[in-house]
């Protein structure tokens, strides 16, 4: 018997001081059964990061042509594509090449040392391409918070992000790799 998704619900409210964008959305998020509840969070902090009215969650895990998350025209081209882990330069020159702007966000304690020192000199031809690392310690904080009814809070203001619940917000420390 195959497993099935657990699926999770987040009221997210995001204050993004530097984009001048406030909005809550009301999320449902289906934690795949490989997936762990830190990667979850991750994906919902890439939403908050990234927040907009069109942007969505794909099937992500489910389908492996798709990014985590996207933004789509109305003309259903792809405005951003938005992707977790490590992926091979491969996945990248795709999501490139089908978007106006992509955004990686490495996670993982192999992120710093073996992927982006492989990594590196083969991303400088992408100019729509941003990678940014995920400290671990931010990453850990964020499973924290996973529940199935959620209410999270996100502030953005100085390039620093605030993420949490309504009872705790911890500082998440990301690192632009790139450009």
């Amino acid at each position: 018997m195959a497993l099935t998704a657990t699926i999770y619900k987040a009221e997210l409210t995001v204050s993004d001081m530097d984009r001048d964008y406030y909005a809550t959305h009301n999320l449902t998020v289906a934690l795949h059964p490989s997936e762990t509840e830190s990667r979850m969070m991750l994906r919902l902090l890439a939403f908050a990061l990234n927040a907009h009215e069109d942007l969505a969650f794909s099937r992500g895990l489910s389908n492996p042509e798709e990014p985590d998350l996207w933004q789509r025209h109305p003309n259903d081209t792809l405005a951003h594509w938005i992707e977790l882990g490590m992926p091979d330069e491969k996945r990248l020159r795709k999501a490139c090449g089908l978007a106006e702007q992509v955004t990686l966000y490495c996670y993982g304690p192999r992120a710093p040392q073996v992927w982006w020192d492989s990594m590196k000199n083969k991303v400088r031809r992408f100019d729509n391409l941003t990678i940014i690392h995920v400290d671990a310690d931010s990453e850990a904080t964020l499973a924290t918070c996973a529940q199935r009814a959620m209410q999270l809070q996100a502030m953005i203001q100085d390039g620093q992000v605030w993420f949490g619940t309504t009872e705790q917000s911890e500082e998440i420390t990301l690192s632009q790799w790139y450009p």
